[in-house]
């Protein structure tokens, strides 16, 4: 951002009251050093010299103009180009854990609960840009899908890559969420989440839900998380008897007891989303509970432009001794 013109001095503009003083007082001394001449005529002094008395005008305007120029020099113009950087002061460490169970292919969210938990996801993702971000999947069992990385674009194009079949089928809550917490326990942000998305119950994997959930409070790690799926039943694609798709309407349960007391033992909360809407929703919420300390560094480039001033002053002191001791010299 580039600013105006600032002084460094601006007391240095008092003198400027000085300038009309002095010039009365050179008048006054001017007329003082002035002989008086008799003649006996007008006629023989008439226009003789009157453009060397404008001369002499011209030289007191100079000699101002020359001061006024030294003046704004002292006070040290200059103008200033200021950039900004944003930096995190407290970075979050988020693993987000998403379940990818074929059950997230049910399309009570268009185009299906998967294909939308992982859009409102990147977004979220965008809009943290001085975050660490992880990402852990699981069904039947989990993986790291992505470690903890500052690079956005890789963990956005991770999660783009995430689909239901990549893993053993089922619901392994307490493995989904074991995994996000041992991506976490290194990690030396003040503040480590996990979102853990899911849209079942708990029926699989050798690690219990509340087993995960006391590694998690020993690693000071908090964990949101979220059941996904309308209220009722939901369609679910299938293959009939002639193996053409289908859809069927299967029971949505989830085990919402489990996920909030995996929420409020972990500092975190429990969210229900019944659309993808709500999902937004609730991304914003902990957008708004998990804020990023930012730290905002100013850097200043003055660049003096006293210079000038000094350049102009100069020439115009110059322009004055020339006048004052050559055409004006016998009557300055």
């Amino acid at each position: 951002m580039h600013n105006d013109i600032t002084y460094l001095n601006p007391e240095f503009f008092y003198l400027l009251f000085l300038i009309p003083l002095l010039l009365l007082l050179e008048i006054g001394f001017s007329k003082k050093r002035t002989p008086s001449l008799f003649w006996s005529s007008n006629f023989l002094i008439s226009k003789r010299s009157s453009w060397k008395l404008i001369l002499k005008y011209v030289l007191w305007g100079t000699r101002a103009l020359a001061l006024t120029a030294i003046i704004i020099a002292l006070a040290r113009p200059q103008t200033t180009d200021v950039s900004s950087e944003t930096l995190s002061k407290e970075g979050i460490d988020i693993v987000l854990a998403m379940d990818v169970s074929t059950s997230m292919l049910a399309q009570d969210f268009l185009p299906n609960r998967l294909a939308a938990a992982k859009q409102v996801a990147i977004d979220f993702i965008e809009g943290r840009p001085n975050d660490r971000f992880g990402l852990v999947v699981y069904a039947g069992e989990s993986f790291t899908q992505c470690p903890l990385t500052t690079d956005h674009k890789v963990v956005k194009n991770l999660l783009k890559e995430v689909k239901d079949g990549l893993i053993e089928d089922g619901t392994a809550i307490g493995m989904g969420l074991a995994t996000s917490v041992s991506r976490l326990k290194d990690s030396k942000a003040k503040s480590k989440v996990v979102i853990l998305l899911t849209d079942g119950e708990n029926n699989s994997g050798f690690i219990d839900p509340m087993t995960a959930v006391e590694i998690a409070k020993e690693s000071n790690v908090k964990v949101y998380t979220i059941g996904v799926g309308s209220y009722g039943s939901a369609p679910y694609p299938t293959k009939d008897i002639f193996n053409r798709d289908t859809y069927v309407n299967v029971e949505v349960k989830i085990d919402e007891e489990l996920l909030i007391t995996i929420g409020e033992s972990t500092g975190g909360m429990y969210f229900r989303a019944d659309s993808k809407d709500k999902l937004e929703l609730i991304y914003e919420k902990i957008e708004a509970l998990e804020k990023t300390e930012l730290e905002e560094l100013k850097f200043y480039n003055h660049e003096e432009k006293f210079e000038l001033f000094a350049l102009v002053a100069l020439v115009l002191l110059v322009f004055e001794f020339i006048l004052q001791y050559t055409v004006l010299k016998n009557i300055a």
